[in-house]
């Protein structure tokens, strides 16, 4: 068990820690300490959740918005609640190695999980328990993305040079795609038809899942992709790079030959090497991205101009994800911290 005092978040600004803490109430518009107008039902407008005991890498709000799982280098799986004073209520335990990336499957009643141990997991969120072990791979797996619709499919990507596809309802991977380079990130498109596949050569790779071959190849980045994240419409890739640039592709049937509409730059990667993630806004009209330099970036997809450029972490900001319905960012990273904070 956690110590009491680590597994509750404190909510930064507000009352110091050791007072009580006065709830906000829930009508959005109540003006906060000092009358600045509070946007969100978050506690406090800067939340903090700890609890870890090592980095956390990733960090995912369920498609209601109403828990956060995060994932450790301390091998556990964190489940907190996003309101009140964001008390950690589970732990999925089970990988034997740091947890690299996790995702909620569409309907938010599992949650897949990838890691170095050579596996990726599905946890069943109601219960906590491990439902599928899927151990293909023969190195780190360093990235996982469920299909939006359709059947219960995976992919995975791999340092073993491989994306492995899943159906959840079946015993092992139902293909395989080879590369010649560590696979860091993979996707869906949004009919599930295709796999986009980032990694050590800079290239993200659009595979045919009926033709089982790559059908095109974005080039432009020039350095190891670390993130990827399909636009809430479906038409568009978000890609994270280790040359410091997101990059968003045009991935509509008919697009024209250069697929990269839009660069983006400011955040830092570092010798560390870890792999930073990318997300964008539920109506798309913002991209955000965690940094070495320890500030989480939010940009304006239109503009490309840096809207947000946010402080508090004391470590690489590893991954940040913006909530479903509110405007409320999450962020986690080295410092085994997690971050909520309204904008």
């Amino acid at each position: 068990m956690l110590a009491a005092s680590s597994d509750h978040a404190l909510a930064v600004a507000g009352p110091r820690p050791g007072n009580e803490l006065t709830t906000v109430p829930q009508s959005f518009q109540v003006p906060g300490p000092g009358g600045q107008q509070r946007t969100s039902s978050l506690e406090s407008p800067i939340m903090l959740l700890t609890g870890h005991q090592s980095a956390v890498y990733t960090m995912k709000f369920n498609p209601a918005g109403t828990v956060i799982a995060s994932g450790s280098h301390d091998r556990d799986i964190f489940l907190w609640y996003v309101h009140g004073d964001c008390k950690n209520f589970m732990v999925l335990r089970g990988h034997k190695n740091a947890v690299l990336d996790l995702q909620w499957t569409t309907d938010g009643t599992q949650i897949i999980s990838a890691s170095p141990d050579k596996t990726l997991r599905a946890w069943d969120v109601e219960t906590g328990k491990q439902v599928k072990k899927m151990a293909e791979h023969s190195s780190f797996v360093n990235s996982c993305c469920p299909s939006r619709r359709g059947p219960p499919l995976v992919v995975s990507g791999s340092d073993d040079g491989t994306a492995k596809l899943w159906d959840l309802r079946m015993r092992g991977a139902v293909q395989t795609f080879p590369d010649k380079y560590q696979i860091t990130a993979v996707g869906f498109s949004d009919a599930a038809d295709k796999i986009f596949t980032g990694g050590l050569d800079s290239d993200v790779k659009v595979w045919d899942l009926r033709r089982n071959e790559v059908i095109m190849t974005l080039q432009g980045h020039g350095d190891m992709i670390t993130g990827m994240q399909l636009s809430p419409d479906g038409s568009y890739l978000l890609t994270n790079g280790m040359d410091c640039t997101l990059r968003i592709w045009d991935m509509r049937p008919y697009a024209p030959q250069n697929r990269c509409v839009k660069i983006f730059a400011g955040h830092q990667h570092n010798f560390e090497k870890n792999l930073l993630k990318c997300s964008w806004s539920p109506d798309g009209s913002k991209v955000t991205a965690g940094s070495a330099d320890r500030m989480v970036y939010i940009w304006d997809t239109t503009s490309r101009r840096i809207l947000y450029k946010l402080p508090g972490h004391n470590g690489s900001v590893n991954e940040t994800a913006f909530h479903p319905t509110e405007p409320i960012i999450g962020s986690c990273g080295s410092d085994k911290q997690i971050y909520l904070g309204e904008l």
